[in-house]
Protein backbone atom coordinates (compact mmCIF):
# COMPACT_ATOMS: atom_id res chain seq x y z
CA UNK A 1 0.00 0.00 0.00
CA UNK A 2 1.68 3.01 -1.23
CA UNK A 3 0.20 6.48 0.54
CA UNK A 4 0.39 10.00 -0.40
CA UNK A 5 -0.44 13.31 1.31
CA UNK A 6 -0.58 16.26 -0.42
CA UNK A 7 0.16 19.56 1.88
CA UNK A 8 1.99 17.49 4.35
CA UNK A 9 3.10 20.49 6.63
CA UNK A 10 -0.53 22.36 7.23
CA UNK A 11 -2.47 21.67 10.04
CA UNK A 12 -4.62 18.90 8.64
CA UNK A 13 -1.48 17.72 6.61
CA UNK A 14 0.13 16.73 9.78
CA UNK A 15 -3.27 15.45 11.38
CA UNK A 16 -3.16 12.75 8.59
CA UNK A 17 0.32 11.90 9.71
CA UNK A 18 -1.36 11.52 13.41
CA UNK A 19 -5.11 9.55 11.97
CA UNK A 20 -2.37 7.35 9.69
CA UNK A 21 -0.64 6.50 12.42
CA UNK A 22 -2.92 5.91 15.88
CA UNK A 23 -5.82 3.83 13.23
CA UNK A 24 -2.76 1.63 12.24
CA UNK A 25 -3.38 2.34 8.23
CA UNK A 26 -1.55 0.00 6.20
CA UNK A 27 1.49 1.99 4.89
CA UNK A 28 3.94 0.17 2.79
CA UNK A 29 5.34 3.46 1.55
CA UNK A 30 4.58 7.11 2.21
CA UNK A 31 5.28 9.82 0.00
CA UNK A 32 4.70 13.98 1.43
CA UNK A 33 4.00 16.59 -0.81
CA UNK A 34 4.06 20.18 -0.50
CA UNK A 35 4.49 23.95 -2.23
CA UNK A 36 7.99 25.39 -2.82
CA UNK A 37 7.65 26.73 0.59
CA UNK A 38 7.73 23.10 3.00
CA UNK A 39 9.74 21.37 0.33
CA UNK A 40 12.21 19.97 1.88
CA UNK A 41 10.82 19.70 5.89
CA UNK A 42 11.51 16.84 7.37
CA UNK A 43 8.41 14.39 9.36
CA UNK A 44 9.05 11.35 10.95
CA UNK A 45 6.09 8.70 10.78
CA UNK A 46 6.50 5.50 12.72
CA UNK A 47 9.88 5.60 13.34
CA UNK A 48 11.12 7.08 10.03
CA UNK A 49 12.13 10.22 8.42
CA UNK A 50 10.42 11.88 5.69
CA UNK A 51 11.05 14.92 3.53
CA UNK A 52 8.31 16.78 1.51
CA UNK A 53 9.26 16.96 -1.96
CA UNK A 54 7.94 19.38 -3.66
CA UNK A 55 4.46 19.07 -5.73
CA UNK A 56 4.98 18.85 -9.54
CA UNK A 57 3.37 18.25 -12.73
CA UNK A 58 5.63 14.47 -13.49
CA UNK A 59 5.09 10.91 -12.56
CA UNK A 60 5.93 11.02 -8.76
CA UNK A 61 2.07 9.34 -7.99
CA UNK A 62 3.08 6.64 -9.96
CA UNK A 63 2.07 3.41 -7.83
CA UNK A 64 0.24 5.35 -5.12
CA UNK A 65 -3.09 3.81 -4.01
CA UNK A 66 -3.97 6.58 -1.68
CA UNK A 67 -3.08 10.76 -2.03
CA UNK A 68 -4.76 12.52 0.97
CA UNK A 69 -5.32 15.96 -0.41
CA UNK A 70 -5.41 18.98 1.54
CA UNK A 71 -3.54 22.13 -0.24
CA UNK A 72 -6.60 24.46 -1.44
CA UNK A 73 -8.43 24.30 -4.00
CA UNK A 74 -6.63 25.98 -6.14
CA UNK A 75 -3.83 23.36 -5.99
CA UNK A 76 -6.19 20.30 -5.73
CA UNK A 77 -7.68 21.45 -9.62
CA UNK A 78 -4.53 22.08 -10.73
CA UNK A 79 -3.14 19.08 -9.79
CA UNK A 80 -6.25 16.45 -10.17
CA UNK A 81 -5.21 14.84 -12.98
CA UNK A 82 -1.74 14.64 -12.13
CA UNK A 83 -2.50 12.78 -8.90
CA UNK A 84 -4.89 10.59 -10.24
CA UNK A 85 -3.52 9.53 -13.96
CA UNK A 86 -1.80 6.52 -12.76
CA UNK A 87 -4.59 5.10 -10.60
CA UNK A 88 -4.38 6.98 -7.58
CA UNK A 89 -7.59 7.35 -5.52
CA UNK A 90 -7.46 11.35 -4.21
CA UNK A 91 -9.52 12.11 -1.47
CA UNK A 92 -9.88 15.86 -1.54
CA UNK A 93 -10.08 17.93 1.22
CA UNK A 94 -10.95 21.00 -0.41
CA UNK A 95 -14.06 22.56 -1.82
CA UNK A 96 -12.79 22.27 -5.48
CA UNK A 97 -15.08 19.30 -6.16
CA UNK A 98 -17.57 19.07 -3.32
CA UNK A 99 -20.86 19.68 -5.76
CA UNK A 100 -19.51 18.09 -9.19
CA UNK A 101 -21.88 15.76 -10.52
CA UNK A 102 -19.06 13.16 -10.76
CA UNK A 103 -17.49 13.32 -8.06
CA UNK A 104 -18.62 11.66 -5.42
CA UNK A 105 -19.12 13.69 -1.90
CA UNK A 106 -18.77 11.26 1.35
CA UNK A 107 -19.47 10.72 5.03
CA UNK A 108 -18.55 7.20 5.47
CA UNK A 109 -21.64 6.55 8.35
CA UNK A 110 -23.47 8.05 5.94
CA UNK A 111 -23.20 7.63 2.18
CA UNK A 112 -19.84 5.06 1.85
CA UNK A 113 -20.96 3.30 -1.06
CA UNK A 114 -21.22 6.54 -3.03
CA UNK A 115 -17.26 6.28 -2.91
CA UNK A 116 -17.51 3.24 -5.41
CA UNK A 117 -18.55 5.57 -7.92
CA UNK A 118 -15.34 8.01 -9.09
CA UNK A 119 -15.42 8.23 -12.81
CA UNK A 120 -12.49 10.77 -12.23
CA UNK A 121 -10.94 9.34 -9.25
CA UNK A 122 -11.49 11.76 -6.55
CA UNK A 123 -13.64 11.62 -3.26
CA UNK A 124 -14.33 14.93 -2.09
CA UNK A 125 -14.16 14.83 1.42
CA UNK A 126 -17.44 17.51 2.58
CA UNK A 127 -16.96 20.65 4.56
CA UNK A 128 -15.97 20.04 8.46
CA UNK A 129 -19.30 21.51 10.11
CA UNK A 130 -21.26 19.76 7.38
CA UNK A 131 -19.41 16.30 8.13
CA UNK A 132 -20.09 17.00 12.21
CA UNK A 133 -23.89 17.49 11.44
CA UNK A 134 -24.60 14.98 8.92
CA UNK A 135 -23.30 12.33 11.27
CA UNK A 136 -25.70 13.23 13.57
CA UNK A 137 -28.92 13.54 11.19
CA UNK A 138 -28.29 10.42 9.44
CA UNK A 139 -29.73 8.43 12.78
CA UNK A 140 -32.57 10.51 13.36
CA UNK A 141 -33.64 10.06 9.12
CA UNK A 142 -33.83 6.94 9.66
CA UNK A 143 -36.52 7.49 12.60
CA UNK A 144 -38.61 10.32 10.65
CA UNK A 145 -37.64 12.13 7.35
CA UNK A 146 -35.95 15.55 8.18
CA UNK A 147 -37.64 18.24 5.97
CA UNK A 148 -36.24 21.58 7.77
CA UNK A 149 -32.70 21.93 9.09
CA UNK A 150 -31.70 25.44 11.07
CA UNK A 151 -28.42 25.28 12.92
CA UNK A 152 -26.06 27.94 14.13
CA UNK A 153 -22.28 27.03 13.92
CA UNK A 154 -19.49 28.38 16.75
CA UNK A 155 -16.50 27.56 14.90
CA UNK A 156 -12.85 27.12 16.37
CA UNK A 157 -10.58 29.67 15.42
CA UNK A 158 -8.51 26.22 13.86
CA UNK A 159 -11.29 25.89 11.11
CA UNK A 160 -8.94 28.87 9.92
CA UNK A 161 -5.71 27.09 9.57
CA UNK A 162 -2.68 26.54 12.02
CA UNK A 163 -1.68 30.00 11.35
CA UNK A 164 -4.99 31.92 12.41
CA UNK A 165 -4.57 28.93 16.12
CA UNK A 166 -1.72 31.23 16.57
CA UNK A 167 -2.85 34.36 15.97
CA UNK A 168 -5.46 34.11 18.30
CA UNK A 169 -2.84 33.00 20.88
CA UNK A 170 -1.06 36.24 20.03
CA UNK A 171 -3.97 38.04 20.41
CA UNK A 172 -5.13 37.67 24.20
CA UNK A 173 -1.07 37.88 25.06
CA UNK A 174 -1.29 41.26 23.27
CA UNK A 175 -4.53 42.44 24.54
CA UNK A 176 -3.58 41.54 28.21
CA UNK A 177 -0.31 43.37 27.73
CA UNK A 178 -2.46 46.40 26.02
CA UNK A 179 -1.28 46.02 23.16
CA UNK A 180 -3.02 46.54 19.77
CA UNK A 181 -3.85 42.97 18.86
CA UNK A 182 -2.69 41.84 15.73
CA UNK A 183 -5.48 40.93 13.14
CA UNK A 184 -4.20 39.30 9.82
CA UNK A 185 -5.78 36.18 9.55
CA UNK A 186 -9.55 37.25 10.84
CA UNK A 187 -11.30 40.48 9.61
CA UNK A 188 -11.19 41.48 13.15
CA UNK A 189 -10.01 40.87 16.30
CA UNK A 190 -11.06 37.18 17.51
CA UNK A 191 -10.13 37.08 20.88
CA UNK A 192 -12.43 38.46 23.33
CA UNK A 193 -14.44 38.25 20.35
CA UNK A 194 -17.26 36.72 17.89
CA UNK A 195 -17.21 37.09 13.99
CA UNK A 196 -20.53 36.13 11.91
CA UNK A 197 -18.98 35.59 9.41
CA UNK A 198 -16.91 32.39 7.65
CA UNK A 199 -16.00 32.72 4.13
CA UNK A 200 -17.34 35.76 1.81
CA UNK A 201 -20.78 36.30 1.19
CA UNK A 202 -22.56 35.62 -2.02
CA UNK A 203 -25.88 37.51 -3.60
CA UNK A 204 -28.36 35.86 -1.01
CA UNK A 205 -26.95 37.28 2.16
CA UNK A 206 -25.30 34.07 3.31
CA UNK A 207 -21.71 32.93 3.41
CA UNK A 208 -20.08 30.36 1.58
CA UNK A 209 -19.81 28.05 4.40
CA UNK A 210 -23.36 28.30 5.04
CA UNK A 211 -24.09 27.95 1.35
CA UNK A 212 -22.02 24.80 1.57
CA UNK A 213 -24.37 23.39 4.66
CA UNK A 214 -26.78 23.46 2.22
CA UNK A 215 -25.66 22.06 -0.34
CA UNK A 216 -23.19 19.47 0.58
CA UNK A 217 -26.20 17.88 3.26
CA UNK A 218 -28.64 17.53 0.31
CA UNK A 219 -25.96 15.97 -1.83
CA UNK A 220 -24.63 14.06 1.22
CA UNK A 221 -27.62 12.86 2.60
CA UNK A 222 -29.56 12.52 -1.06
CA UNK A 223 -32.01 14.05 0.61
CA UNK A 224 -34.55 17.81 -0.31
CA UNK A 225 -34.10 18.74 3.28
CA UNK A 226 -33.42 22.52 3.19
CA UNK A 227 -30.60 23.87 5.66
CA UNK A 228 -30.46 27.58 6.86
CA UNK A 229 -27.03 28.10 8.95
CA UNK A 230 -25.48 30.93 10.61
CA UNK A 231 -21.71 30.04 11.22
CA UNK A 232 -19.85 32.13 13.30
CA UNK A 233 -16.22 31.97 14.50
CA UNK A 234 -15.26 32.10 18.15
CA UNK A 235 -12.38 32.44 20.03
CA UNK A 236 -11.46 28.70 20.97
CA UNK A 237 -8.82 27.03 19.39
CA UNK A 238 -9.91 23.76 17.98
CA UNK A 239 -13.27 22.07 18.00
CA UNK A 240 -16.20 23.08 16.49
CA UNK A 241 -19.79 23.59 17.98
CA UNK A 242 -23.05 23.51 16.37
CA UNK A 243 -27.10 24.50 18.18
CA UNK A 244 -29.12 22.07 15.06
CA UNK A 245 -32.90 22.59 14.83
CA UNK A 246 -34.61 20.08 12.76
CA UNK A 247 -38.40 19.34 11.60
CA UNK A 248 -39.49 16.09 10.90
CA UNK A 249 -42.16 14.30 9.61
CA UNK A 250 -42.89 12.85 12.58
CA UNK A 251 -42.46 14.04 16.12
CA UNK A 252 -38.80 12.58 17.48
CA UNK A 253 -38.99 12.59 21.59
CA UNK A 254 -35.83 13.45 22.54
CA UNK A 255 -35.56 9.58 24.03
CA UNK A 256 -35.89 8.04 21.05
CA UNK A 257 -33.33 10.60 19.41
CA UNK A 258 -30.89 9.87 22.26
CA UNK A 259 -31.52 6.18 21.59
CA UNK A 260 -30.62 6.83 18.17
CA UNK A 261 -27.18 8.72 18.89
CA UNK A 262 -26.27 5.97 20.88
CA UNK A 263 -26.27 3.20 18.68
CA UNK A 264 -25.06 5.04 15.68
CA UNK A 265 -21.38 4.89 14.92
CA UNK A 266 -19.44 7.75 15.31
CA UNK A 267 -21.30 9.55 17.94
CA UNK A 268 -21.12 9.93 21.85
CA UNK A 269 -23.63 11.32 23.76
CA UNK A 270 -23.46 13.26 26.62
CA UNK A 271 -26.53 14.83 27.70
CA UNK A 272 -27.54 14.67 31.74
CA UNK A 273 -28.34 18.46 32.34
CA UNK A 274 -28.61 17.90 36.06
CA UNK A 275 -25.65 17.30 36.51
CA UNK A 276 -24.55 19.82 33.99
CA UNK A 277 -23.13 17.05 31.34
CA UNK A 278 -22.69 18.42 27.58
CA UNK A 279 -20.07 18.43 24.89
CA UNK A 280 -17.79 21.38 24.97
CA UNK A 281 -14.73 21.83 22.89
CA UNK A 282 -12.24 22.22 25.73
CA UNK A 283 -12.88 18.68 26.07
CA UNK A 284 -13.36 17.36 22.35
CA UNK A 285 -10.51 18.15 20.83
CA UNK A 286 -8.66 15.46 19.64
CA UNK A 287 -11.43 12.79 20.01
CA UNK A 288 -12.55 10.97 16.66
CA UNK A 289 -16.24 11.09 17.67
CA UNK A 290 -18.93 13.31 17.15
CA UNK A 291 -20.21 14.84 20.91
CA UNK A 292 -24.23 15.45 21.27
CA UNK A 293 -26.08 16.85 24.41
CA UNK A 294 -28.50 19.21 24.98
CA UNK A 295 -31.40 16.95 23.33
CA UNK A 296 -35.07 18.71 23.74
CA UNK A 297 -38.30 18.87 22.00
CA UNK A 298 -38.25 22.43 19.78
CA UNK A 299 -40.69 24.40 21.61
CA UNK A 300 -41.71 26.20 19.04
CA UNK A 301 -42.60 23.61 16.10
CA UNK A 302 -44.23 20.52 17.00
CA UNK A 303 -42.32 18.20 14.68
CA UNK A 304 -39.08 20.20 15.62
CA UNK A 305 -36.28 18.40 17.54
CA UNK A 306 -32.92 20.85 18.93
CA UNK A 307 -29.20 19.65 20.38
CA UNK A 308 -26.20 20.40 20.96
CA UNK A 309 -22.96 19.13 19.05
CA UNK A 310 -19.17 19.43 19.05
CA UNK A 311 -16.24 17.95 17.25
CA UNK A 312 -13.03 18.11 16.55
CA UNK A 313 -12.78 19.94 12.56
CA UNK A 314 -9.67 18.90 11.73
CA UNK A 315 -10.04 15.67 13.15
CA UNK A 316 -13.77 13.91 12.24
CA UNK A 317 -14.39 17.28 10.38
CA UNK A 318 -11.16 16.49 8.16
CA UNK A 319 -8.35 14.31 8.43
CA UNK A 320 -10.12 11.54 10.32
CA UNK A 321 -12.91 11.18 7.82
CA UNK A 322 -10.65 10.99 4.76
CA UNK A 323 -8.78 8.27 6.24
CA UNK A 324 -12.20 6.58 7.02
CA UNK A 325 -13.42 6.37 3.18
CA UNK A 326 -10.12 4.63 2.27
CA UNK A 327 -10.38 2.10 4.86
CA UNK A 328 -14.27 1.64 3.99
CA UNK A 329 -13.03 1.41 0.42
CA UNK A 330 -10.29 -0.73 1.41
CA UNK A 331 -12.64 -3.46 3.03
CA UNK A 332 -15.61 -3.13 0.46
CA UNK A 333 -14.28 -2.82 -3.01
CA UNK A 334 -13.55 -5.20 -4.75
Amino acid sequence: MKVAIVGASGAVGQEFLRVLDERNFPIDELVLFGSQRSAGRKYTFRGQEYEVKLLQHNDDFRGVDYAFVSAGGGTSKEFAETITKHGAVMIDNSSAFRMEADVPLVVPECNAEDALVRPRGIIANPNCTTIMMVVCLQPLEKLSHIKRIHVASYQAASGAGAAAMAELEQQYREVLDGKKPTVEKFAYQLAYNVIPQIDVFTDNGYTKEEMKMFNETRKIMHTDAACSAMCVRVPSLRSHSEAVWIETERPITPDEAREAFRNAPGITVIDDPATKQYPMPLFTAGKDDVFVGRVRSDLANPNGLTFWLCGDQIKKGAALNAVQIAEWLIKNEK
